[in-house]
């Protein structure tokens, strides 16, 4: 035997094959596994908080979301003056006023002092006296009210409001027509009133007239800039028509 053969590789042929293929399956395993593998990002800045993108929501979630109040401007309105009567020239919208409040309370809110004193601050007695206070509690008392009726009704936490249905003045009212007001600037007018009146146990609705007088520019015991209320009449047999 020469040389050469003692001095060859062990192994068959054969197994030499099968170790070269095995070497060129891992040399491409090897290559495809870099070659898919991701790359990762930069790494974030010190002190800095990676970025990241807010998922959107759907439309129907915004949808159900509380929206935001849209506030309305209010409508301008006269200033009211300090005894909560509107501050206006325009005599037919305080008689409106004053007779609504003639017929507007609630126990459940104001004491009868309150109520009395608060619509008493709508009477201006004229300087000759002639619509002295005592007219004044007559005729409140003429619209069903009293201390006692009062006090009984809050004991029901009753309340009464009033709108106005129609209203005529001055030559509108066949009375002022046969005798007119005394001086320019003096003003009668009857409201016709719807009347809800509401307790715990009752409730009752009624039409009632209420004849205002008010005294506005250019009389000279009127202020110089809105017309006032020197009396009303809610008595059935003096309301005029």
């Amino acid at each position: 035997m020469s040389l050469t053969r003692r001095i060859a590789l062990p192994g068959t042929s054969s197994q030499r094959r099968w170790l070269c293929l095995a070497f060129v399956v891992v040399s491409v395993a090897t290559v495809l596994f870099a070659l898919t593998r991701p790359n990762p990002g930069p790494a974030a800045e010190p002190g800095l908080a990676p970025l990241t993108t807010p998922t959107p929501k759907s439309l129907a979630t915004r949808s159900t979301e509380p929206q935001p109040e849209t506030r309305t401007t209010a409508p301008a309105v006269e200033v009211p003056d300090s005894d909560g009567a509107p501050r206006t020239t325009d005599f037919r919208k305080l008689a409106s006023a004053a007779a609504t409040a003639v017929y507007t309370w609630d126990t459940r809110e104001a004491s009868y002092s309150e109520v009395y004193s608060g619509l008493r601050n709508w009477w201006h007695v004229l300087p000759d006296g002639s619509n002295p206070l005592a007219v004044f509690v007559q005729e409140f008392e003429a619209t069903g009210i009293n201390a006692g009726t009062y006090q009984y009704l809050a004991g029901q936490q009753a309340y009464r409001s009033a709108t106005v249905e129609s209203m005529m003045c001055d030559g509108e009212l066949a009375k002022v027509r046969e005798r007119p007001a005394p001086w320019a600037g003096l003003h009668v007018c009857t409201v016709s009133l719807r009347v809800l009146d509401q307790s715990i146990s009752a409730r009752n609705t009624y039409t009632a007239p209420v004849s205002v007088m008010v005294n506005c520019p250019p009389a000279d015991s009127a202020p110089a800039d809105h017309c006032v209320m020197v009396g009303f009449y809610a008595a059935p047999n003096r309301v005029l028509y």
